[in-house]
């Protein structure tokens, strides 16, 4: 099987000859640092690292609604906009063709490759939660929901509009295996929203986006960090058939997900924080994995972005238990 076959067997809930070898985030700045300090080559490429380590090939089209001209957040969770004036006046530098010429010609580069199976596509669109927080900043979003309701409808109906544009541009040249909504709309103690919010400000819109995904044959996840355990029924209403990153950290167990839900789509899961450990926890890791890793629709991958406390030579031991229990899950 080439790379994307194995993508759209595993994610179909077929039988591949083994399990996708991918990094599903790309790495940190520091983590990178470190490893070219180290001896791996400098990255001038989505595929440099990729291919240096043996990883099969995954490349990700993000298309943001924010084009050129946008102000940039002052921090970390700053807003950049407060009233609907604000929002009206940065129109011009939202929702731009420019952003979708950029990424209607990364999938016209990526084309021929993923084509002929030598990548796997992913596409993600910004969700109804994560783009009025980039706009609104981290608190004044969360109290939106209440203070400025009809602004954030408008967002969002605005938003919709952008995405559908999107794939009428996009889908006719590439149709990627898999696509997500970054929303990260969950920490460690679960929904950062209730349900009554996420059915009015969140559901009607996925509900427009979705199934012209689904009708192009594009298996569609979602991406929220910590503790999504309680939020994926919500999800299945929506449509949603998956769920990445999996952390650890926050609690969440992969086995006991695929025994709730048997044909919920899985990527990630591998604990970050051991992997400075070596090989002996990491493979320990492996092996609690190996259920869900068996069971199918589900592709094992670091829970999040790789640490700069693992090492070049660490990291070079993990994709190997990676591709070893790849395989050994097939094989069981």
């Amino acid at each position: 099987m080439n790379n994307r076959e194995r993508f759209a067997a595993v994610l179909n809930g077929e039988r591949p000859d083994r399990l996708p070898v991918v990094e599903w985030a790309t790495w940190w700045n520091l983590t990178t640092d470190r490893w070219h300090a180290e001896g791996a080559p400098a990255i001038d490429g989505p595929d440099t690292l990729q291919d240096y380590f043996g990883l099969d090939r995954l490349h990700q089209i993000w298309i943001s609604p924010r084009g050129a001209g946008c102000p940039a957040p002052a921090h970390h969770g700053a807003g950049i906009l407060e009233t609907e004036a604000d929002y009206e006046a940065m129109l011009p530098c939202l929702y731009t063709e420019a952003c979708l010429n950029q990424a209607e010609q990364m999938a016209r580069n990526w084309k021929e490759e993923h084509e002929q199976g030598g990548a796997a596509a992913w596409l993600t669109l910004e969700g109804f939660f994560w783009y009025p927080r980039t706009l609104f900043g981290i608190e004044p979003h969360l109290y939106a929901f209440y203070d400025q309701p009809e602004l954030m409808h408008r967002m969002n109906r605005d938003l919709t509009a952008y995405h559908l544009k999107c794939l009428e541009r996009l889908l006719p040249i590439l149709k990627p295996e898999y696509m997500t909504f970054a929303e990260d709309m969950s920490y460690n103690h679960g929904p950062m929203l209730s349900k009554p919010l996420f059915d009015e400000f969140m559901l009607p819109y996925y509900q427009q986006v979705i199934p012209v995904l689904k009708e192009n044959g594009v298996r569609v996840l979602i991406d929220t960090d910590g503790n999504v355990e309680p939020l994926i029924p919500w999800f299945k209403e929506a449509g949603i058939e998956g769920v990445l990153p999996l952390e650890r950290q926050a609690g969440v167990d992969v086995n006991r997900i695929r025994r709730e839900h048997p044909d919920w789509l899985m990527i990630g899961g591998y604990d970050k924080t051991i992997m400075h450990l070596g090989e002996e926890a990491m493979r320990k890791e492996f092996e609690r994995l190996l259920p869900a890793m068996k069971s199918g629709r589900y592709i094992p991958s670091v829970d999040h972005q790789t640490p700069p406390d693992v090492s070049l030579d660490q990291y070079r031991i993990y994709v190997r238990l990676l591709r070893e229990y790849a395989e050994k899950a097939v094989r069981l």
